[in-house]
């Protein structure tokens, strides 16, 4: 099926290879509306495209910081729960050392 390309769906998204934008033909020839098939027009047109179409990219780029970061502070979480448990773990070594060596000197 080779139909047209319409404005929601063309036959390509490259702007070079579509057809230029012409003047609406219910104006008068002179009228103060600017051409719109000049450089500028196609080069911002190009640059849109390629900023929306590296849109999806920054998106995905920051949601999988968001994820590291995320990652990371849970490490980092999970790392001071151990040494806190570590921690109680080793005093509560001391105080049964001590008492047991005052138990030793009492006797």
């Amino acid at each position: 099926m080779n139909a047209a390309g319409t404005i929601d769906r063309p036959l390509t998204h490259d702007p070079k290879k579509q057809a230029p934008m012409k003047p609406s033909t219910s104006e008068p020839a002179g009228s103060a509306t600017p051409d719109f098939t000049t450089t500028g027009a196609i080069d911002s047109r190009q640059n849109r495209t390629r900023e929306m179409q590296l849109i999806p990219e920054a998106l995905a780029r920051a949601h999988m910081h968001d994820l590291l970061q995320g990652a990371e502070q849970e490490r980092r979480a999970v790392r001071l729960a151990t040494a806190r448990r570590m921690q109680r773990r080793a005093e509560r070594a001391s105080m049964r050392a001590r008492r047991a060596l005052a138990m030793a000197v009492m006797q």
